[in-house]
C-alpha cells in the first residue's frame, strides 16, 4: 500500500465536464451516460439501476467483506411551478437552498416538446429605478423571486403557446472558475467529489496497485432531494465511505486545504472504527486532514443507513465554502481526497468478521474504555 500520485489535470478536466452538464435532482440521464462512458475508458465493468444510479466494480483478491465508495451525480435545481398571467414562471427548489442565491442566476428550462430555453431568476421587484428601497426590504423567499425567460411574453397563454409547462425542470448556471488553485462553481457539491473519485480510481488502475477486496463504486442520483444510495447496495457490502463537500465556515472545522473527515452530521455519529482507520491512513502516509461534525447536514451514508443496509459508513470530504450557494474549494483539498480514497482502496478490510452478516461475538472489536 502507497500514497500515489494523483493526475490533477485529469481531475480538473473530468470537473469542468461534469459541471458543463445539467443534473438537478431527477434530471440525471446525460451525466450517467457521461460517467458510465468515462468508467467504460477506464476499463471498469458497471451495471445501473432503473433509474440511473451506476455501481462499478474494482475487482479486489477477495470478494469479501466488500467496500464501497459513493458520491453523487445530482446537484441542486427548481422546476416550473406555474405559469403567472405577468408572463413570468413561478419556481419552487428541487433540494434545499436559499433563493438568496438563486436571484440573478441564469438557467436553461427543459421543456418537454420545444427543447431547452433560456432564462433568469430574478427578486419580484427587481428594479431600483421602480422600487427604490424596497428592493432591501423584500423577503428573501422562494415565493418573492420568478423566472424571466428569454422570450417576448406578457401572459400565462403567451407563455403556454412558447412551449413552458408546470414541472419543467430548471437548472442553474455552474458558472466554473480556475483561479491560482481555486475553483469557484456552482454544483461542486458533489461534483468536485466525482472527479475525485474518478481520479483516485484512475490512480489505482495505473498504478497497478493490488485492491485486497472488491471495491464498488457507486454514483447516486438523489442524494440532494434525500434518498441517495437508499437502493443500490447490496449484502456483500461490508462497509461504504461516502464523498462529499465540508463546510468551511465559522464555527467549523473544515477547510479548503487537504480532506476533512466526518466524526458526525445531523444523522449521528459516523462509524467509530472506519472513522478512525480513515484518520489512520492519513497520519501514516502524510495526508493533509482535519475532522469536522456537522449540525444541518447528511449524505448518502445517512440514506443507505435508514434504508435498513448494515455497514460501517464514514463520511470524507473536501471543503466547499458557501454551500449550496456560490461553492469554491481548492485543488489542494480535492487532490488530498483523491490521495486518500486511493489508500483507503488498497488497504485491508477494516475487519474481517464483517464478512458475515450476523456471526458470534468472538472476534467483535472493542472501543477504548
Amino acid at each position: 500500500m502507497k500514497r500515489l500520485p494523483v493526475d490533477t489535470d485529469y481531475l480538473i478536466d473530468t470537473l469542468f465536464a461534469l459541471l458543463a452538464i445539467p443534473s438537478p435532482s431527477g434530471y440525471t440521464d446525460r451525466v450517467v451516460h457521461h460517467v458510465g462512458e468515462e468508467l467504460e475508458r477506464l476499463g471498469l465493468k458497471f451495471e445501473l439501476t432503473r433509474r440511473g444510479a451506476i455501481r462499478a466494480q474494482l475487482e479486489g483478491k477477495k470478494r469479501a467483506p466488500a467496500r464501497a465508495v459513493v458520491s453523487h451525480l445530482d446537484t441542486l435545481g427548481a422546476l416550473v411551478k406555474n405559469l403567472k398571467q405577468n408572463g413570468r414562471l413561478e419556481v419552487v427548489p428541487i433540494g434545499s437552498w436559499s433563493s438568496r442565491f438563486a436571484e440573478g442566476a441564469r438557467v436553461t428550462v427543459f421543456t418537454d416538446n420545444h427543447g431547452s430555453k433560456r432564462g433568469t431568476i430574478l427578486p419580484l421587484k427587481a428594479s431600483g429605478h421602480t422600487f427604490n428601497e424596497e428592493i432591501d426590504t423584500q423577503p428573501v423567499a422562494w415565493d418573492n423571486v420568478e423566472l424571466r425567460t428569454d422570450d417576448f411574453c406578457t401572459t400565462a397563454e403567451e407563455l403556454g403557446a412558447l412551449g413552458y409547462a408546470v414541472g419543467d425542470f430548471i437548472s442553474i448556471d455552474p458558472q466554473p472558475e480556475f483561479n491560482d488553485g481555486f475553483i469557484n462553481s456552482r454544483h461542486l457539491d458533489d461534483k468536485a467529489g466525482v472527479a475525485a473519485m474518478l481520479a483516485a480510481v484512475k490512480a489505482v488502475i495505473e498504478a497497478e496497485a493490488p485492491v485486497p477486496v472488491d471495491c464498488h463504486l457507486l454514483f447516486t442520483i438523489s442524494e440532494e432531494v434525500g434518498t441517495g444510495a437508499s437502493a443500490i447496495l447490496h449484502g456483500d457490502v461490508a462497509e461504504m465511505v461516502a464523498v462529499d463537500n465540508a463546510t468551511p465556515a465559522p464555527g467549523q472545522n473544515s477547510r479548503e486545504r487537504g480532506v476533512t473527515i466526518g466524526m458526525a452530521d445531523s444523522s449521528g455519529p459516523f462509524d467509530y472504527h472506519l472513522t478512525r482507520k480513515l484518520l489512520g491512513l492519513c497520519r501514516e502516509f502524510g495526508v493533509e486532514h482535519q475532522r469536522d461534525v456537522f449540525r444541518y447536514y447528511r449524505c448518502d451514508a445517512a440514506s443507505a443507513v435508514e434504508a435498513g443496509n448494515d455497514l460501517r459508513f464514514a463520511l470524507v470530504a473536501f471543503g466547499a465554502d458557501c454551500s449550496h450557494g456560490y461553492e469554491r474549494t481548492h485543488l489542494d483539498a480535492l487532490t488530498a481526497l483523491s490521495e486518500l480514497l486511493a489508500l483507503y482502496i488498497q488497504s485491508p478490510p477494516t475487519f474481517q468478521r464483517d464478512r458475515l452478516e450476523l456471526g458470534p461475538l468472538e472476534g467483535f472489536p472493542y472501543q477504548p474504555d
